[in-house]
């Protein structure tokens, strides 16, 4: 951690120059440069540190000449939505230590002179990640998007492209909590399987598998489409406007395949509009920010009961964020794409083991909040046989069971909640078939070092709601009925990922 006063490296991405068709990773420059942590005499601003920062759609368009007039400019910072820490204000509505949302600047550290548009985070009890998504400016666009520009009705019949990405999960959902009839189209089978068994869409289809969308559509919804929830364009607009209700509603969030094409595909179906009395609108987030506190007031809840889930893509340090940015517009990431700023002490078996990327066993704590007494599905990862080479995803089985969140009577235990678990190379001996008290034995659970919150103690070392660490099994809720080798986190000013990294096994 550095301190205020110091003189520090700062990780940069510079915007290379403007961008025709697909963009590249090489139209962005990875850089570093020196910061010195402390406020200009004089300043009205704020220090920040960066913490996470958002890959959105709407950057690609930031990237040509012709843009808005918040166009990036060639060899200037990217910037877009994230969250970070204030490090020291001169600002009367921030304090040192304030956590914040806004627009930022893609670098370690910033100066922001002007932070009026920043928005204080108030409930820390979710994942910070949540205010670049569900609960930051893709969370608003869904919600004001679907409530205030489509005005929904119970029962009535949604549509929602690009529906697992960051907007699209959010809207699917709200419209199941108006008890609409929602289907969703994605484009792997992956994101379809989300939409169908995660966000409990009722029907979904694959585009890239669908000759006719027209066809497909109609398929999906006999009796026609009340509510398009647009963030795609091109072809599937024009599917979509062959099957409106009377008097349907568009709300045109994006139109994600135009973004890249030196010339944008016409819409040929535009009559449709006049014909069944449909209202097609554009909006824009910005316009309802000064509304954050009804919108909190509505979301909060409904994260806290379980009834939303979201599901991150997170990919880790500032030299990672081009290729992620990139892969939004070739469908790579899955549910919404971040990038963690601050490099995580794991990942030496992501490609071996990558099937576990949803849900508390990666860096990211996504999901909905369980309450103790609760009844829940437990995602876990099963070690299938003894392994000879190099190990495989096949090696391994993801798996959910079913646990009640409640210690046994009489347990002198702890009830955990998985935080984060490491992936350490002195994993792959304990594959082995040879013997050793702790090598893995087939069919049963993964364990290594982690870290988690204590959800409810039998223990008198231990109290709910204490962070520890030491070896976890891979599972997202655990029963540890002999905890006395776990260490108690005291200090949580540094990111909890550390705590597998580079503050543990000291």
């Amino acid at each position: 951690m550095a301190n205020i006063g110091e003189e520090v490296k700062n990780k940069q991405v510079i915007f290379r120059d403007y961008v025709r068709g697909f963009p590249k990773e090489s139209d962005f420059i990875i850089t570093s440069a020196t910061i010195r942590l402390k406020l200009p005499q004089g300043s009205n601003g704020v220090l920040l540190k960066t913490l996470y920062l958002s890959c959105d759609p709407y950057m690609r368009l930031l990237m040509e000449s012709q843009s808005a007039p918040t166009s990036y400019s060639p060899g200037s910072l990217l910037f877009g939505f994230g969250v970070a820490k204030v490090l020291e204000s001169a600002h009367a509505d921030f304090n040192e230590g304030d956590l914040v949302w806004g627009t930022m600047k893609w670098e370690e550290y910033s100066v922001v002179e002007e932070p009026g548009k920043l928005i204080k985070i108030q409930h820390t009890d979710v994942p910070l990640s949540y205010y670049t998504g569900i609960l930051g400016m893709p969370g608003i666009t869904a919600y004001f998007g679907f409530h205030d520009v489509c005005s929904p009705k119970k029962g009535e019949y949604v549509f929602v492209s690009a529906a697992s990405g960051a907007v699209g999960q959010l809207v699917g959902q709200l419209a199941k909590l108006m008890g609409c009839y929602v289907v969703g189209s994605a484009g792997s089978r992956e994101k379809i399987e989300l939409l169908k068994n995660k966000f409990g869409f009722d029907e979904v289809f694959n585009y890239k598998e669908e000759q006719d969308l027209d066809a497909a559509l109609k398929r999906c919804f006999p009796e026609g489409i009340d509510i398009y929830f647009e963030n795609v364009g091109g072809k599937m607009l024009d599917a979509v406007l062959l099957n409106m209700r009377p008097h349907g509603r568009i709300a045109v969030c994006g139109m994600i395949s135009q973004y890249n094409l030196d010339q944008s595909e016409g819409v040929h179906n535009l009559l449709h509009l006049v014909l069944q009395r449909i209202r097609m609108e554009g909006f824009s987030a910005p316009d309802y920010f000064h509304l954050n506190a009804k919108f909190l007031e509505a979301m909060l809840p409904n994260i806290r009961e379980g009834k939303i889930s979201y599901v991150e893509d997170t990919v880790h340090g500032l030299e990672s964020g081009p290729a992620a940015l990139i892969g939004l517009f070739s469908g790579r990431n899955v549910g919404k794409q971040n990038i963690l700023r601050i490099r995580h002490m794991v990942g030496l078996y992501d490609a071996a083991v990558g099937a576990i990327k949803f849900g508390p066993l990666t860096a990211n704590r996504k999901g909905a909040m369980a309450q103790t007494g609760d009844e829940v599905k437990n995602k876990q990862v099963i070690f299938r046989d003894y392994v000879n080479g190099f190990p495989k995803e096949s090696d391994f089985i993801i798996t959910s069971a079913t646990i009640r969140l409640k210690l046994p009577q009489d347990s002198n235990g702890l009830l955990l909640k998985t935080l984060y678990l490491s992936c350490d190379p002195f994993m792959r001996m304990l594959m082995k078939n040879q013997p050793s008290p702790f090598s893995y034995s087939p069919g049963s659970l993964v364990f290594g070092y982690g870290v988690a919150k204590v959800l409810e103690s039998g223990h008198s070392d231990f109290n709910e709601g204490d962070l520890v660490w030491g070896m976890l099994k891979w599972e997202e809720y655990s029963v540890l009925e002999d905890p006395g080798k776990l260490i108690k986190i005291h200090h949580t000013d540094v990111p909890l990922s550390y705590y597998t990294g580079i503050l543990d096994r000291i």
